[in-house]
């Protein structure tokens, strides 16, 4: 089997059974594999640690599949591992039945598979080489365990082309998804679009974050930002929302949310939709002093890569500032962030400074983060990439 030797004393992440082998650490290559192959993954002096997938142009050259020398990557092995992943779901009351993360990648041990459910059909992202080339082994399998009536694959995203992979969508097996796929969030339904929204279609990864708002809303002026399709919107109108006002740069996304408050059976005169950036309506809203009882802040990644850390540091701090200066006397924030380069503390920090410059007092009430169906190995921490916090803004 091919071989990756590491340099000398580059394994204690690995002894910790961190599933990323950068392409730094590596002394030689053994043989000559190809994206995506299994190989073995020794010490400089010729242990052998484990395997996992090659992927030569990524500076994550191989991701590991297994610590155990003596476990083979088969069709077996992707079966144990999926059935694992989709029991740990069933198991769990708190995780709906068919809205869902059914595999969250190096943290089910699968790793660069991401797969989602929207009622009877699977949404699959293949953001590995190792993966990728397992492709159809995998919607097999999936379709066996699942008994889905279609796999549909959304791998149109950037990360792909760090491993010189072609960003791909569309349909790999069974039925072809609707337009779109109605499904059920706890007492809310939703619009979802598996074929062209963001992600694979949905915000999954929101649904606690999306309840604790309902707790909150009762008679509250809400503030959506970076709406989407209204997920936030839904959840406070079912919690008594007075109001509520979503702000999205695209007007189909904010379509598709006139039409989720519609299938929830809420009033559409309370909700406002506003088609612009969300930085400009904000310091317009400053500027005519309008102010909100509670302001939702889930924007998308800034932070793509180390690299832009500090820039991603500098947005988050303006759009938390403008919020608190919108913010009632005793007003909430909702803020999250989904960029895995901005740790919690970070974050934190971002969101004190904003409140500071802003002339405004601030208390953490809770820390939120992604529920139980996007769970983090205790051995790969980055894995934890959604972090949020209510606060009271005084």
């Amino acid at each position: 089997m091919p071989a990756l030797t590491l340099k000398p004393d580059r394994e204690k992440s690995l002894i910790r059974l961190h599933p990323w082998v950068f392409s730094g650490a590596i002394e030689k290559v053994e043989g000559d594999p190809a994206p995506g192959a299994i190989v073995d993954v020794k010490t400089s002096d010729g242990v052998l640690i484990g395997r996992g997938g090659y992927s030569p142009t990524s500076q994550i050259i191989a991701r590991m599949w297994s610590f155990d020398p003596d476990e083979t990557i088969d069709g077996d092995f992707l079966r144990r591992r999926l059935q694992m992943a989709v029991d740990l779901r069933t198991a769990n009351p708190s995780v709906p039945d068919k809205t869902c993360r059914l595999v969250n990648a190096e943290s089910d041990g699968l790793p660069g598979l991401i797969v989602d459910r929207y009622g009877d059909f699977i949404v699959c992202q293949f953001l590995s080489c190792s993966v990728d080339v397992r492709k159809a082994e995998l919607v097999e399998i999936l379709q066996e365990i699942t008994q889905c009536a279609g796999v549909y694959e959304r791998s149109d995203v950037k990360v792909r082309e760090k491993e010189d992979l072609p960003l791909v969508a569309g349909n790999l097996a069974g039925d072809e998804p609707p337009e779109f796929i109605t499904v059920d969030e706890g007492q809310r339904r939703y619009e979802v679009d598996v074929r062209r929204g963001h992600k694979t279609g949905f915000y999954l990864d929101q649904r606690v974050n999306r309840e604790r708002l309902s707790d909150y809303s009762s008679g509250a002026d809400v503030l959506n930002c970076f709406s989407y399709t209204g997920g936030f919107a839904v959840s406070a109108l079912a919690g008594g929302a007075k109001s509520v006002t979503n702000i999205d740069t695209s007007g189909d996304c904010l379509a598709i949310g006139e039409r989720n408050v519609a299938l929830n059976g809420f009033d559409p005169a309370v909700v406002e939709n506003i088609d612009g950036d969300v930085f400009e309506v904000l310091r317009r809203f400053r500027d005519s002093r309008r102010t909100f009882d509670i302001i939702v802040l889930d924007p998308p990644r800034f932070a793509e890569s180390k690299a832009r850390l500090q820039q991603a540091c500098r947005g988050y701090k303006d759009i938390n500032l403008l919020a608190c200066k919108l913010l009632r006397p005793g007003g909430l924030l909702m803020t999250y962030s989904c960029s895995g380069h901005v740790a919690p503390d970070l974050f934190q920090k971002i969101v004190s400074d904003g409140a500071l410059d802003a002339n405004r007092f601030g208390q953490i009430l809770e820390r939120q983060y992604q529920p139980a169906d996007h769970p983090v190995a205790l051995n790969f921490p980055e894995g934890q990439y959604l972090k949020g916090l209510i606060c009271r803004i005084c």
